[in-house]
């Protein structure tokens, strides 16, 4: 199982941050290229591909199951897998660290072929629920050989010699959920279907496409039904790997909050199933302009221009959460710092991420004087001058460490998180890249 030093760090309000910057590579689409390179006969390039410690697990994982991955530069890959149907059963347990989606979407793959694998990773993954992917599994034949309490890894899987395909109704909107659901449908004889009361993120539906699945989706409502034909030939085509809007967020809001201000975030995919956050801080009054708007990978890109601007509070309503799971945390810094109130609805979710996200992210608030309440899954932020001072506790959860970075940026007092080694899982160079804009860590 995965474990890694502590590293406590703190950061303070300086100057203004100034300066062209691009994140990482979107993880979403980071863990789905290594996913299709391994299910694609043939060699796959990849551009641009996130090199944080999450993906780099997925990687890993692909290799114990037949894949050949080399690295040729910086965000350059690539991958010349076995193909679908024809993995081999790995040697030792599949360690994802702390990879949520790795693991999650590797399920569907590996409970679609006649293997048996064990899953795996650190202690907050473990604590991670895994049984909404292990019940559709079931359903198309996979057996669940060992689990620990409550459908958590370690997780002993063994696919069948026959998929069977099926129709599943999502029991929230989650873009892993589906996908594992479709990654095991691309192995089954005939028409896997999901369907979804409320669109999540669509990464997987565009890869299935890209790389020559037959897949069709039909809008119904505010969700979506997606049919897919199992068994294709998956075609190699190039991977670019635009960047990762929820790792954008960080120097987004820091620009946001920090006065005088004025940085452009280069290459953002826009997604619009991705696009919450954006919403909801243009709402709130943020200075945001998109500039040369173009299409990377099949994906929708923008530059964005951010300026230091007075928030206000607003109402988010929870149909917006699928598109902005990840980005609470971080919108909550941007709220503290907002004239009034704003009113997030609908957080259950973040309850079952990295960490409990909606506790640890009241408990960051407290530690840092800014006023709020939790009412069932809403968090409350009442805004105003926010003192810092405190210690986070990020509980193995990357965003939490880097959403209250960002708050020490403008508060009054330095703030400090207690272990900011877990950064490394998505935005591995996150202090680099801040300090180069003017941020003061130490």
């Amino acid at each position: 199982m995965s474990d890694a030093a502590i590293h406590p760090l703190s950061s303070r309000r300086g100057g203004s941050l100034r300066g062209r910057v691009r994140p990482p590579g979107d993880k979403s689409i980071s863990h789905r290229a290594f996913l299709f390179g391994l299910l694609t006969r043939g060699d796959l390039e990849i551009h641009g591909l996130l090199e944080g410690e999450d993906v780099l697990a997925t990687g890993q994982a692909c290799r114990q199951l037949g894949a050949e991955i080399v690295r040729h530069a910086p965000g350059r890959w690539s991958v010349h897998g076995p193909g679908l149907g024809a993995l081999m059963a790995p040697r030792a347990t599949l360690d994802f660290g702390n990879a949520g989606t790795g693991s999650r979407l590797m399920m569907g793959v590996v409970g679609s072929h006649p293997i048996e694998a064990t899953f795996d990773g650190d202690a907050s993954l473990r604590k991670r629920p895994m049984r909404r992917i292990l019940d559709p599994l079931r359903q198309m034949g996979c057996q669940v050989i060992a689990e620990a309490e409550g459908g958590r890894c370690p997780i002993t899987l063994r696919g069948p010699d026959a998929v069977s395909p099926i129709l599943y109704r999502t029991p929230v909107a989650s873009a892993q959920i589906k996908s594992a659901v479709l990654l095991a449908g691309l192995n089954a004889r005939g028409t896997t279907t999901v369907i979804e009361t409320e669109a999540s993120r669509d990464h997987t539906e565009k890869m299935l496409s890209h790389f020559g699945a037959e897949i069709r989706v039909t809008v119904e409502g505010e969700g979506r039904r997606i049919d897919l034909v199992g068994q294709p030939t998956l075609r190699p085509a190039p991977v670019h790997v635009p960047a990762d809007p929820s790792s954008a967020a960080f120097p987004i809001v820091a620009a946001l909050i920090v006065p005088g201000s004025d940085i452009v975030v280069e290459g953002v995919m826009t997604n619009p199933l991705r696009s919450g956050l954006l919403t909801t801080l243009l709402e709130m009054g943020a200075r945001i302009e998109r500039l040369d708007e173009r299409d990377e990978g099949g994906e929708r890109v923008a530059d964005l221009r951010v300026r230091a601007s007075d928030l206000v509070g607003v109402d988010v309503p929870a149909a917006r959460a699928p598109s902005m799971i990840d980005e609470y945390p971080i919108l909550a810094v941007a709220a503290a710092f907002a004239k009034g109130r704003t009113h997030m609805r609908g957080l259950h979710e973040l309850r079952v991420k990295e960490s409990d996200r909606l506790a640890a992210v009241a408990a960051g608030l407290a530690a840092a004087g800014a006023a709020h309440e939790i009412v069932g899954d809403d968090l409350i932020v009442e805004g105003g001058a926010v003192g810092g001072g405190g210690v986070v506790e990020t509980h193995l959860d990357h965003r939490i460490a880097m959403s209250f970075l960002v708050l020490g940026l403008a508060s009054e007092r330095p703030m400090a998180v207690d272990d900011a080694a877990t950064i490394a899982t998505s935005f591995p160079n996150f202090r680099a890249l801040m300090e180069g804009m003017g941020a003061e860590f130490g």
